[in-house]
């Protein structure tokens, strides 16, 4: 029997953490793989809850992690410390997941050694290079060293077959579908002290994005509070990025709010939790946008441009960018007309059916036993 195939996971942050977890899984269950894993510590508390959650543990850390840490840091550190691991443990096919620092810097670690690059959720564009930042060039620069491009749909495919990526795009699904039904499986809840999930309708927020510090963070504060105002029956829960930019000026415009439940970041059970027991979610999350229509939750988002144009297209989320009138305005019509609730609620989820991770490994074998 042939030797399996080395295959090394980099990832350093949250959404990569969720969304790779699945892959992982798929690949250290395969007789085909001898699967690694290695953090680069980008983001170090938020990584470790949920790596503990789907009970993974990493082969190496590069504990990168500093304060108040630069994207220069960040890539500069990942990329020598990718370096020694891979010239320790060289493998076959390095994959990475995203639009990260650490998923750009893992793939030019590994095209610096010619060892060929894997993308997870490959072609995802807003067609605008600072938005979001530095989101938007690390995806673009990421199919550019690729030579397998695993697609979540359609048209993140026509986007990299229209950029002229070498190599295979393939369409999968999106991996954080399988992770969503792996966790939903398990059926976990998301106690908040104070908040009743019975008798109030719970919009779950959240806000983190660079493009939204500052103004529009103040305006979308103003936005959630109008909301509550005209809606007594409506709670707001507000789990808070560790970002002291984000996290103070949150807590100091929303803290004193009766209505309002500002949590800790929630662990990835009780937010899958969160989002079944919601109304409906106001974010500027690209991976709640995939989410919640899963749960059959409408998105509102908080931003001027998405990567995700089918969740849009399809009816399930909608742009409404920062504005407090239009935040105000469009919460209130989920919130008051039923019909436009249904409409989204109801409306088809594009981003797959939960065995994108399987293709992946499907894939990755079919592309090393052709090398």
């Amino acid at each position: 029997m042939a030797q399996p195939a080395r295959v090394t996971l980099v990832l350093g942050t949250r959404p990569e953490a969720i969304k790779m977890a699945p892959v992982i899984r798929a690949f250290q269950q395969s007789d085909r793989f001898d699967a690694r894993v290695v953090l680069t510590g980008q983001h170090r508390e938020m990584v470790a809850q949920v790596m503990g959650l789907f009970a993974l543990e990493a082969q190496r850390d590069l504990a990168l992690m500093a304060p108040k840490q630069t994207l220069t840091h960040v890539t500069c550190a990942a990329l020598e410390g990718l370096r020694h691991e891979f010239a320790e443990h060289r493998p076959d096919l390095v994959l990475v997941q995203g639009d990260t620092t650490t998923a750009f810097a893992a793939a030019l670690a590994a095209f610096y050694d010619q060892i060929p690059v894997g993308h997870v959720e490959a072609g995802l564009r807003t067609d605008n290079i600072y938005d979001p930042f530095p989101e938007e060039a690390n995806r673009r620069l990421i199919s550019q060293l690729a030579q397998l491009h695993f697609a979540p749909t359609e048209q993140a495919a026509a986007n990299l077959q229209a950029s002229g990526v070498v190599g295979g795009v393939h369409v999968t699904g999106n991996t954080v579908i399988d992770a969503l039904l792996q966790m939903a499986a398990s059926a976990p809840s998301c106690p908040v002290p104070g908040l009743d999930w019975e008798s109030q309708r719970v919009i779950l927020a959240t806000v983190h994005r660079r493009e939204n510090w500052g103004e529009p963070l103040q305006a979308i504060a103003n936005g959630f509070l109008r909301v509550l105002d005209s809606h007594p029956d409506t709670a707001l829960l507000l789990p808070l990025h560790k970002n002291p930019t984000v996290r103070e000026p949150l807590q100091q415009l929303l803290g004193s709010h009766p209505r309002v439940f500002l949590s800790e970041p929630l662990d990835y059970d009780s937010l899958v939790a969160a989002i079944r027991g919601s109304t409906l979610l106001l974010t500027d999350s690209g991976g709640l946008q995939e989410e919640a229509p899963s749960l059959g939750k409408p998105v509102l988002v908080l931003r001027r441009t998405t990567e995700r144009p089918e969740a849009v297209q399809a009816g399930t989320a909608k742009l409404i960018g920062t504005d407090s009138n239009a935040i105000a305005t469009e919460a209130s019509v989920l919130l008051d007309q039923p019909e436009a609730y249904e409409a989204m609620a109801r409306a088809h989820n594009p981003f797959g059916d939960g065995k994108a991770s399987e293709r992946i490994e499907a894939i990755s074998a079919e592309f090393l036993a052709k090398r």
